[in-house]
């Protein structure tokens, strides 16, 4: 048995199961013992346990509760099993460790050697839970003067130090086995130590130990951690991925453990100096190293420098047990280093440019007709197009270019492409130049839209134009107010007479039923890496070109939003989120502003019957959906489109390659929105609309500057 020297009821609780006979009369000895302090904190643990969020499953019930008898202290602890009793103490550990993670590194049995530093870091690594198995090592005994870097007490003068950590570590989780080598390491149990390690610590005062670990630690290929307490000096030894590197990283050139022992005390601090570095060694501790034996007893150590070495020890474990980046080598966690460097903190500001003069709309008929159709809507602001005109037509061609993961087959392109030649057509019949329009797939492009110029003119279109110009997102918070049924019939109306429909929600409960689904496709578009930087990329801050995407002031955030924002665009916190399993919240911005719609409308076209005329249904559909809009604008309704991620898709397939992890959960989500528009089989939706009352806009996203008039050909 480990440490030969110290009974294991000096240091282990023992754990006492009531159903078990022998168990129960020595628990019926301590309860009847007035020398002992009986405690059951089942119940009041029970309870915090029913608190948690989200607790796991789990099997363990009462038949795994034991009570804890602490014998140095003559007292008993009735206490739920391992797996709540761990769950509940771990709880705060999320997410910074998700549960598979916690799980994970509580299969490692580490090592600590040397108990001064060594009990802050063993009693850490038991704090946060990172390990299934300690092994703590040290022969000597607590003195007074270990008490300012070992939070031990006067009570445990003259206790062996392994023993301290232990008992500390026992009455924090006293599942947790904790093995003790009260007679230090040695050559002798240097093997059994190292058995079955994971880690092993290293911060004992003895330079032929350091050395003598370090060799058998690479025998095995175990990786080593030392800390110095000096500086937040940390070193790391990868003999697991570096079999044959050298201790302590070759400092000591190639001297042996027994030439070391060979030494005087003088002639070893030689080489302590060279791992350290005494050029970096800190002014006070550097100086203090000239007194040692003759003002000094020992060099000094603080013990919040003690308790660091804790903290950095325990991120190298973490990373270690994680598999994740950690190569040998040093480094500093100079706390008065950082401290030097204190600066006032910059509050986050956005200053924006001077909003430039409104634009105005050109003279020139044909530039008039190209401003009215860049002022189109599109996914993002994308503009998805590239226009040009000559005298005798207007073209719009599809720019693959400008697509994105949810513009799906550029449907959605091509819906904004359809919506452009609406507003072409709106205002060449206002100007007296309306001529016929086609759309075509047949070029190199796989969209094309193209407006012959002529003498014509449609006073419902041009009735239309106005409008157009100033037709406009509004993301603002609406009132909840019903819409009135007769605003719902004009918009009906206005699809219908562009070969559309008009399905609507405007009971409250489907409106949260929808808003649910909205929220939750948010939620994927967030945790999907390529449509994160998609959405991202869509926004525009201060300095960004103005001209395309969506500025950030039309937006419609609340106080505050803009600093979330700052954390939700950092791909490594989304991926942290999606690691756990998270992100219910990610939707809530959006699920909040549709609770404030009057309606959710969407706009849908006759489904196609072949695949090939998928984008000129589309983009015929873009003129349903202006002609919603313009309407809805008419009656001062505020106008929001909403696209899930799933909007543009026709089949599961599609969903596969935009978000393969959640296409389950995306189509799931389409089948429901379309039960609660009550979609038929043969519509399609082209888009939805939150419809409502509420303040006007202060800021519109920009456009690209509509191209010059090209000559006649």
């Amino acid at each position: 048995m480990s440490g030969e020297s110290v009974a294991p009821d000096a240091y282990r609780p023992r754990l006492l199961n009531e159903s078990d006979p022998d168990d129960a009369a020595l628990l019926a000895e301590l309860r009847a013992d007035p020398r002992v302090e009986v405690r059951d904190l089942r119940p009041a643990l029970r309870a915090e346990f029913e608190t948690l969020l989200a607790p796991p499953e789990s099997a363990e019930g009462p038949e795994a509760d034991r009570w804890a008898y602490y014998p140095w202290r003559a007292s008993v602890v009735g206490l739920p099993g391992p797996e709540l009793f761990r769950t509940l103490r771990l709880d705060r550990n999320r997410n910074k460790l998700t549960r598979t993670e916690q799980k994970s590194l509580a299969t490692q049995t580490i090592g600590v050697i040397g108990q001064s530093v060594g009990h802050a870091i063993a009693h850490t690594l038991a704090l946060e839970g990172i390990c299934g198995r300690i092994r703590l090592a040290d022969f000597d005994e607590v003195e007074l003067s270990n008490l300012n870097r070992l939070p031990g007490t006067v009570f445990d003068i003259g206790v062996n130090k392994a023993v301290v950590s232990a008992r500390r570590i026992a009455e924090l989780d006293p599942y947790l086995p904790v093995e003790v080598f009260a007679d230090g390491l040695t050559d002798d149990n240097m093997d059994r130590f190292l058995d079955g390690m994971s880690v092993v610590v290293e911060v004992c005062d003895s330079l032929d130990i350091k050395l003598a670990v370090r060799e058998a630690a690479r025998r095995r290929r175990i990786p080593l951690l030392m800390e110095t307490s000096d500086r937040g000096l940390l070193d790391v030894e990868r003999y697991d991925l570096e079999p044959d590197r050298r201790p302590f990283h070759g400092l000591m050139g190639d001297v042996t453990t027994a030439e070391l022992r060979g030494l005087s005390t003088r002639e070893k601090s030689a080489y302590g100096i060279r791992i350290v570095d005494g050029s970096k060694l800190s002014d006070s501790m550097a100086a203090s190293l000239m007194e040692v034996g003759r003002t000094l007893n020992s060099w000094p150590q603080l013990g919040g420098d003690v308790q660091l070495g804790g903290a950095t020890i325990a991120a190298a474990v973490r990373r270690i047990g994680l598999g994740r980046k950690l190569p040998s080598g040093q480094t500093r966690v100079d706390l008065d280093e950082r401290l030097d460097a204190l600066a006032e903190p910059v509050p986050p500001t956005l200053v924006w440019p001077v909003d430039p003069t409104p634009e105005t709309v050109p003279d020139d008929g044909v530039a008039a007709i190209l401003t009215a159709a860049q002022r189109a809507p599109s996914g993002g602001n994308a503009q998805p197009w590239n226009l040009s005109g000559t005298a005798d037509t207007i073209t719009i061609a599809l720019a693959p270019e400008r697509s994105s993961l949810m513009d799906i087959g550029y449907r959605a392109s091509a819906l904004s492409v359809g919506a452009a030649l609406y507003n072409a057509r709106a205002a060449a019949a206002a100007l007296g130049l309306l001529g016929a329009s086609e759309i075509r797939t047949d070029g190199a492009t796989p969209l094309t839209a193209v407006l012959h110029l002529a003498g014509g003119r449609d006073a419902v279109l041009a009735a239309d134009y106005p409008v157009v110009l100033d037709r406009h997102t509004n993301r603002n918070f609406g009132d909840g107010a019903p819409m009135p049924d007769a605003v719902l019939d004009a918009l009906g109306a206005a699809a219908l007479g562009a070969g559309g429909a008009l399905r609507a929600i405007t009971d409250s409960a489907d409106i949260d039923a929808a808003a649910m689904v909205f929220a939750e496709s948010d939620r994927v578009r967030y945790l999907t890496p390529g449509l994160h930087a998609e959405m991202f990329a869509e926004l525009r801050w201060p300095g960004s070109d103005l001209r395309s995407g969506l500025d950030l002031r039309t937006l419609g955030l609340m106080p505050g939003q803009v600093g979330t924002l700052q954390v939700l665009r950092r791909p490594e916190v989304m991926a942290r989120v999606r690691a756990f399993e998270g992100g219910s919240s990610l939707g809530e911005p959006t699920r909040a502003q549709l609770l404030s719609a009057s309606a959710l409308v969407a706009v849908t076209f006759p489904a196609p019957d072949a695949e090939s005329a998928e984008l000129v249904a589309y983009a015929h559909a873009g003129a349903a959906l202006q002609r919603v809009w313009i309407e809805a604008e008419r009656h001062g309704l505020a106008v929001h489109p909403i696209s899930p991620v799933f909007l543009f898709a026709r089949h599961h397939e599609e969903l596969e390659k935009v978000s393969p992890e959640f296409a389950d959960t995306l189509t799931s989500l389409q089948g429901r929105l379309l039960n609660l528009l009550g979609v038929p089989a043969n519509e399609t939706v082209a888009l939805v609309l939150r419809l409502s009352h509420a303040p006007g806009v202060t800021h519109r996203s920009g456009r690209f500057p509509v191209p010059d008039i090209a000559p006649r050909g």
